[in-house]
């Protein structure tokens, strides 16, 4: 049974069904190296064999960590990459995250309970499971690449997050996931990023901005943020792993609507 799942192959479209990646992204691996298939039939149809889902499976593993896809290709191309030793420190990883989430999903039950009037949260335990070194590298990585003028907007946000009770903050973080699955969504309909069709809803992610900024971000500040979400690896695999291709469209998107409509 083994050796005949081994020598299976799968057309491109099976393989799109089976992972969940486009037919449009596998293309797009294929094109710049990083998943060839294993056989091309004289009508052009690309075949996948078990080598090539494994590989697929350490391409996504890599993207869900933020890894850029240029430098997943690198990784494993090394002559020296292990597969097993790869799948284990990912496991690890995975683990840790895990048990970072088991933890802030025990803060938002604590939150909850507090806001409910059931018991009273520790001071100790209002920011368990948060990721203190993640924030700070995230703030350090902007102030870098923009400038200390962008430090009064990270301060103006931290503030106002810190501000806020444990169900605002998850309002508001369920509002940004709101607002990306409707960009994901607007992308699958087919929605070219540049259509004025989606300023209602480059509106609601404008808003939602201006809640943390110090003033509405104009428009050259609004359009920066596409390159934000461009440059940073972790914006970039968020984005990705909600559609493939979306960092670049709402980019795109993010800036018409800002030469558009906040000009």
């Amino acid at each position: 049974m083994r050796n005949a799942a081994n020598s299976r192959t799968h057309t491109v479209s099976q393989l799109a069904r089976m992972s969940g990646v486009s037919v449009r992204t596998l293309h797009h691996y294929d094109q710049i190296g990083l998943l060839k298939p294993a056989v091309v039939g004289e009508n052009g149809y690309r075949h996948y064999g078990r080598e090539e889902l494994l590989r697929l499976q350490q391409i996504l593993l890599h993207r869900e960590f933020g890894m850029a896809l240029c430098d997943i290709r690198t990784l494993l191309d090394r002559a020296d990459f292990d597969r097993l030793d790869a799948l284990r420190e990912q496991r690890r990883r995975v683990d840790a995250e895990a048990e970072r989430y088991r933890r802030l999903a025990l803060t938002i039950d604590r939150a909850i309970a507090e806001m409910e009037g059931r018991t009273d949260m520790a001071e100790e335990q209002i920011y368990a499971g948060f990721d203190p070194k993640k924030q700070a590298d995230y703030e350090a990585w902007i102030i870098d690449k923009y400038g200390e003028a962008a430090r009064p907007h990270i301060e103006r946000g931290r503030r106002t997050v810190a501000a806020m009770s444990g169900e605002e903050r998850a309002a508001y973080m369920a509002e940004v996931e709101e607002l990306e699955a409707d960009f994901g969504r607007a992308m699958g309909d087919g929605l070219a990023a540049e259509d004025a069709r989606l300023d209602p809803l480059l509106a609601r992610h404008h808003a939602w901005l201006a809640r943390s900024w110090a003033s509405p971000p104009a428009a050259a500040a609004y359009a920066g943020l596409a390159d934000l979400y461009l440059s940073h690896p972790d914006f970039v695999a968020r984005y990705e792993a909600i559609r493939p291709g979306l960092a670049n469209w709402l980019a795109t998107a993010i800036r018409a609507y800002a030469g558009r409509a906040l000009a």
